[in-house]
């Protein structure tokens, strides 16, 4: 019989003569084309399974090699053979782990477990890699693994192996980059790895010697806060709920940002947060925080135990929410936002409100930047 691509008796004949490695190569190449073009008898293909199993045991590497690179994207290799392939040397593994659908899960995992980098990092760069599979390479602590994996959005990477990859390189920026730009991160992992980046920034500040403690954390706090809130409105109402729980349980709900997120106009993470702190569902707390009185805000407002000191300042901005709506003009969310925060400033100073130095300083901060009235009419 004479195979597809060449491969006659004679190579056969060859081939079980022990010829030298070049032509053994040669023909496991010939015959692995053969075999992946679909072109063999049934009584051929059973010849060429038989040899395959002959040249995976062959002590020289570029022989296996030849055979892996030939049957890699082969969807009828003998799982056998596939297998042995992917557990062989880095050099003959690497196609197979790449590009091989005869694989399983199981295989990969173990194959993970008892293989080194160069097998993992073939593994991760997969065309699909399965959260299962996901969680065992993240499990290997390699830098250069877990970066791989990250950076491959056909990676289905579960949200507690996401963590574990934040808590375990911090400090590595680029697999902190590569993680910051997936598609699509759940809600509480990217808060995560804003804390985590608020953290660096913060021990960076502090490393400068003419930086306070207190200034580094007060400028940390705002950014982690900035970056959360500017977060929020990304993503819709189920998942700011999400990050609001995530804040609460990691005590990072706290009344500042609950506050800014007011004055940005964020009304669904307020909204959420009160919710949250109060144990109030969700709809009774929009029906008590948008009373037309005061009566229902301030029942909200105390379960949820926020100070009572701000209690005006979160009223005023309430109230310029429910006067006011977005004009549609060039950049009416920032002069909604200046009206809100001028109106609150404006409750500083009375007897019963009281700002932290920290949110005043915040507020007034923002202010600033934000476009007055009179320069959008000038404009």
């Amino acid at each position: 019989m004479t195979i597809k691509k060449g491969l006659s008796e004679a190579d056969v004949q060859r081939l079980l003569s022990n010829p030298s490695a070049e032509a053994r190569a040669d023909t496991a190449a010939k015959l692995a084309e053969g075999f992946s073009a679909h072109g063999l008898s049934d009584s051929e293909r059973r010849l060429a399974e038989d040899i395959f199993r002959i040249m995976m045991h062959d002590a020289e590497e570029r022989v296996r090699r030849a055979l892996a690179l030939h049957l890699k994207s082969c969807p009828d290799v003998p799982r056998d053979v596939a297998v042995k392939l992917a557990r062989d040397v880095e050099t003959v593994a690497v196609p197979m782990l790449k590009y091989s659908d005869i694989l399983t899960d199981e295989d990969l995992v173990e194959i993970i477990q008892s293989q080194g980098t160069g097998h993992h990092v073939a593994i991760a760069s997969r065309a699909k890699v399965s959260e299962t599979v996901s969680e065992a390479l993240v499990e290997t602590k390699s830098a250069v693994v877990v970066e791989t994996l990250v950076a491959n959005e056909g990676a289905d990477i579960s949200e507690n192996s996401l963590k574990v990859v934040i808590d375990s390189f911090g400090d590595n920026e680029s697999v902190q980059d590569k993680l910051a730009h997936r598609a699509k991160l759940p809600i509480t992992v990217a808060e995560r790895l804003m804390a985590r980046a608020s953290e660096n920034l913060r021990r960076y500040l502090m490393s400068r010697p003419e930086m306070t403690a207190e200034q580094a954390d007060m400028i940390a706090l705002q950014s982690r806060e900035r970056a959360i809130l500017g977060l929020a409105g990304d993503y819709d109402m189920g998942d700011v709920e999400l990050l609001v729980r995530h804040l609460h349980r990691n005590e990072r709900l706290t009344a500042s940002i609950i506050l800014r997120g007011l004055c940005m106009g964020d009304l669904r993470f307020f909204e959420a947060g009160l919710a949250q702190l109060s144990g109030v569902p969700l709809v009774n707390t929009r029906i008590l925080i948008h009373d037309s009185g005061r009566l229902g805000f301030r029942a909200i407002f105390e379960r949820a135990g926020l100070p009572k000191q701000l209690f005006q300042a979160f009223f005023a901005a309430v109230e310029v929410e429910r006067e006011t709506r977005y004009d549609g003009a060039p950049r009416d969310r920032e002069r909604h936002s200046r009206l809100m925060l001028e109106r609150i400033l404006t409750q500083y100073g009375m007897a019963d409100v009281q700002f932290g130095a920290e949110d005043l300083e915040y507020l007034m901060t923002k202010l600033m930047k934000l476009p007055s009235p009179l320069a959008a009419e000038a404009g």
